[in-house]
């Protein structure tokens, strides 16, 4: 078993959690009112405290004690999260818990004991071995939306699109690569090696599956020769920066390859003058934190030691609160944007809510997950915005799919999208 995913090691996590509703509830210092406070997501759909990090960790402590048995039950409530890490950051401002992993090692522990993941999940995973991608779509279409010409062969910076958009959403694709030839950065891909960055199978308990999949793209990687990858999307993003160097007992700065998300790489073209903003976008917009851009693309930081008696640690270890994710940069750009107005949600930065798409809910759990993108939906017509801007193209699909379901009037884009909107 992993270290990172051992649920043995987090036992001491799991037993003192005093249920304080830190993991559910906004910190009253950063909410201006009841309506918009709870940030758990799962918890908004069912009240029920074993719908909260409040209440698995009860179940993952009945877990190693031996006194608790599978069931369907049981599985909702473990897979009925998203993952976002609202909980672990909420709870790192007072006990320094480790939830993220405790969860993570649930769905582990579900998977080691043959009873995991959720069958909507093992088709998935079946589309990414056989087919390279989490929708099962022929690998010869991966790259129909790029341009001949596009690529140059031995370029240092390497994209890396992702399965949402190079086969469901190739507006985000098309609108990366018009920045690259605007900015005038050569790119190069991973061609017929570029496959799924292998995150649905980590978030679900596939460990061994999951690692296999970060071994053979860092390959793909380094036989390219560059050291720079390129994402547009939050989950590939987080992939490579946090569950690679995690699934392979590393930290994010042992890794010999650096991952940047489009948000930072315009952000820091921006700041040079190497690119401007010419056209007006008269917008008014919100800009909607991804999970797996802002409080869990923490660098990865390995740690070996263990917690004894009253939680003393044997060796010094690095937290992960969440409010060093990529916060600023997209906020720097949309800010720069001739006549756009942006305004921000009640739940913002480490405190966002999810867009409910997350930890394998989209595949498993399709009422779930759109319930949660239209509560999203309705706190940004709190503010009376006309659109809400994200960085993960899994969400920017979740809103829109809420969005018509809800018969909600808001409107969802890609920050690539806006971005070449300013450029052209």
């Amino acid at each position: 078993m992993n270290i990172n995913y051992d649920l043995a090691r987090y036992e001491y996590d799991m037993d003192k959690c005093v249920g304080c509703k830190g993991c559910v509830w906004v910190d009253h210092i950063y909410m201006p009112g009841v309506r918009f406070g709870i940030k758990c997501p799962s918890n908004i759909y069912d009240p029920f405290d074993a719908y909260a990090y409040v209440g698995r960790s009860k179940i993952g402590l009945a877990f190693l004690k031996g006194k608790l048995d599978y069931s369907d039950k049981l599985l909702d409530v473990i897979y009925k999260c998203n993952l976002c890490g609202a909980c672990d950051a909420g709870c790192k401002r007072n006990l320094d818990l480790e939830q993220i992993p405790v969860l993570e090692a649930l769905r582990a522990k579900c998977v080691a004991d043959g009873k995991g993941p959720l069958p909507a999940h093992k088709k998935v995973a079946q589309n990414i071995e056989e087919n390279g991608n989490r929708f099962g779509a022929s690998q010869n279409n991966r790259f129909k939306w790029l341009p001949d010409g596009a690529v140059s062969s031995g370029a240092d910076l390497v994209y890396f699109p992702g399965c949402a958009a190079s086969y469901i959403d190739n507006d985000i694709a098309k609108a990366t690569i018009e920045i690259l030839k605007l900015s005038g950065r050569a790119f190069a891909t991973l061609e017929d090696r570029d496959h799924c960055c292998g995150h649905p199978v980590a978030e679900v308990g596939m460990i061994d599956q999951a690692k296999k999949i970060a071994e053979a793209n860092i390959q793909a990687l380094k036989d390219t020769g560059a050291k720079t990858i390129l994402t547009s999307c939050a989950e590939c993003y987080k992939a490579w920066k946090v569950d690679y160097p995690k699934l392979l007992a590393k930290s994010t700065a042992d890794m010999d390859y650096k991952v940047i998300h489009l948000s930072e790489f315009v952000d820091d073209l921006l700041e040079k003058g190497q690119i401007n903003f010419t056209r007006d976008v008269k917008m008014k917009v919100t800009w909607h934190d991804p999970c797996h851009l802002g409080r869990q693309s923490e660098p990865w930081v390995h740690w070996e030691g263990t917690r004894g008696k009253a939680g003393i640690l044997d060796q010094p270890k690095v937290y992960r609160r969440g409010t060093e994710g990529i916060y600023q940069a997209p906020r720097n750009i949309l800010n720069k944007i001739p006549g756009l107005e942006i305004v921000e949600m009640p739940r913002t930065r480490e405190n966002t809510l999810c867009c409910g798409s997350g930890g394998g809910a989209r595949e498993a759990f399709e009422d779930y997950a759109q319930s949660i993108g239209a509560e999203r939906i309705e706190e940004a017509e709190s503010i009376s915005v006309e659109a809400i801007v994200s960085g993960c193209p899994y969400c920017k699909e979740n809103f829109i799919k809420a969005g018509k379901s809800a018969g909600k009037d808001v409107k969802a884009y890609d920050l690539s999208e806006l971005i070449l909107m300013a450029l052209k």
